[in-house]
């Protein structure tokens, strides 16, 4: 039955919810038979007190109703982002493509656990995508932030990529939680702010397979818990390499959807835990992938081959209990690490790609688009080649 799913995850933001609601220690408890602690901003624990006003059991039905229908608009969100012609994300695919995205492991892991990823996601890329200039553009972002921290790299994004304003939009948004939670939770906001962020331990093990970030994938490769200064120097290169797309992608090309994808990439990979289920950017990622296809069968391929990747659930299909991840063979290493993985060969595809042609007409750092001529819309431009 749909009440006995784990949706651990919800329980955790339910007792989150009550203590900003009724005092008490927010990150000296710990909730559910895993024992899990809080460790998120107490701004999240603002936002979740409206879970503490019905049952256990109505709250997990509801959050199952309402990630399906995020997923729903985040496809939509991702489609007319990819510039998609408008029948592609219409009412009967939209039903049809939101059955194929449940079966997607990263959306079918925040629906068992009762997740916000989808919210937030949905939130950063629905913010980003609208026309530079928009009003408030970034704030969305920001307060995203202000829930789970690694939004906080798109406000780099924009910076980089010369939108000086979103940027600072973003920066507000995110000041704006800050001072919210420790308003209402000063004590909390202190300790959270000065102690626990810097506590990636009480978010988990870094080595369990669960974890599908760089330092994840190092320490299942080099047999060790903590890659200590190995992950920081190979985090940190990273770092500065997506963020390097990033803006190459953008400037060179204009594309600010693959722009923001190698961003949110590059947060996934340098994160010191990101679960499987934070690889929802996956559904972004096919939109643009899918937009580019152009009736090529090599393209429709990197597609299907990509949806399998991301819903074959490889990592749950070896015997990875204990502490036998740290024991892997190598040829189990990409079984239980495919999303960093991908990720690394995405960021590798997208700056080959960036190189390798001369800069578009009319992108921030090609040549102007001749006067007189309009810019095609978005939906009917030619697409560009793309990486695969």
């Amino acid at each position: 039955m749909l009440v006995q799913l784990p949706i651990c995850d919800i329980e955790v933001y339910r007792a989150e919810g009550q203590v900003a609601a009724t005092g008490g220690d927010l990150y000296g408890f710990t909730f559910t038979k895993w024992a899990l602690p809080a460790t998120y901003p107490p701004f999240a624990a603002l936002l979740f007190v409206p879970t503490t006003w019905i049952s256990l059991t109505t709250l997990k039905i509801t959050f199952v109703v309402l990630n399906a229908i995020l997923l729903a608009l985040l496809i939509h969100l991702s489609c007319k982002a990819a510039g998609l012609r408008r029948a592609a994300y219409s009412a009967p695919l939209l039903l049809a493509t939101t059955a194929l995205g449940i079966w997607l492991e990263p959306v079918t892991q925040t629906l068992v656990f009762g997740q916000i990823n989808l919210v937030l996601t949905c939130l950063v890329l629905w913010d980003l995508s609208r026309p530079d200039g928009a009003r408030l553009k970034g704030f969305a972002t920001g307060l995203a932030a202000g829930v789970k921290l690694t939004p906080a790299i798109f406000a780099v994004y924009l910076l980089i990529t010369g939108r000086v304003k979103a940027a600072c939009t973003a920066l507000a948004g995110f000041v704006v939680s800050v001072l919210l939670g420790a308003l209402v939770l000063p004590g909390a906001s202190v300790e959270f702010w000065t102690r626990r962020m810097f506590e990636t331990d009480r978010v988990g093990k870094v080595w369990i397979v669960d974890n599908q970030s760089l330092q994840g994938l190092m320490a299942r490769l080099l047999h060790i818990s903590e890659p200590g200064v190995w992950w920081l120097a190979a985090a940190a290169v990273t770092a500065v390499a997506g963020l390097w797309i990033a803006r190459q992608v953008y400037a060179r090309r204009g594309e600010d959807l693959w722009g923001v994808l190698a961003a949110a990439v590059t947060a996934l990979l340098v994160s010191p835990i990101s679960w499987s289920h934070h690889w929802v950017w996956c559904i972004p990622l096919l939109a643009a992938l899918i937009a580019r296809t152009r009736r090529n069968l090599w393209r429709w391929a990197l597609v299907v081959a990509l949806w399998f990747a991301f819903s074959s659930r490889s990592m749950w299909t070896i015997e990875h209990s204990g502490s036998r991840a740290l024991h892997f063979a190598w040829w189990q290493q990409p079984l239980a690490a495919p999303y960093p993985m991908i990720g690394l060969a995405l960021l590798a595809a997208l700056a080959w790609w960036t190189v390798r042609t001369p800069p578009r007409a009319g992108a921030p750092g090609g040549e102007p688009v001749a006067r007189g001529i309009p810019k095609p819309r978005t939906a009917d431009r030619p697409a560009a080649s793309t990486p695969s």
